[in-house]
């Protein structure tokens, strides 16, 4: 029985997360702050957290350091983060923080699951989508 800890203080995120994952056979529970992420995995270990990039009082890479940190130095039993990204960009951020993986908003249902269900087995996620297409610029000289 999986249990995934959420950090978020949007409602929205939380609601989009949870339609997907609660019911029977996972326990889902949720902090509204960044800072209180650390406190509730030690009181009780979680499978894995998912944390928004923009929660409150301390953002989702400092979350994900801070967890990753404590579990290097045996303080905190291992958990996976999954990060919440906003917009595209923040990829880079996620890369550097050493997360299991990231999503990018908005949420659907079927990349929520997929996501979940990689890194709970072991592997990772990387969310592909909103990658913009390549395009094939002519150089200077050549008809395209």
């Amino acid at each position: 029985m999986p249990d995934v800890l959420i950090a978020t203080d949007a409602d929205s995120v939380y609601e989009d997360l949870w339609a997907v994952l609660g019911g029977p056979g996972t326990t889902v529970r949720w902090v509204r702050n960044g800072a209180d992420v650390r406190p509730a995995l030690a009181a009780q270990p979680a499978d894995l957290a998912i944390v928004d990039m923009q929660v409150g009082a301390m953002g989702g890479v400092a979350v994900a350091l801070d967890v990753r940190l404590e579990q290097d130095a045996g303080r905190l039993d291992p958990c996976a983060v999954l990060l919440v990204l906003d917009r595209r960009a923040d990829v880079f951020l996620a890369r550097r923080s050493g997360v299991a993986g990231w999503l990018i908003k908005p949420l659907d249902p079927i990349r929520i699951r997929r996501a979940v269900a990689a890194i709970l087995a072991g592997g990772t996620w990387e969310d592909d989508s909103y990658i913009p297409d390549p395009v094939a610029a002519p150089f200077e000289g050549q008809a395209s």
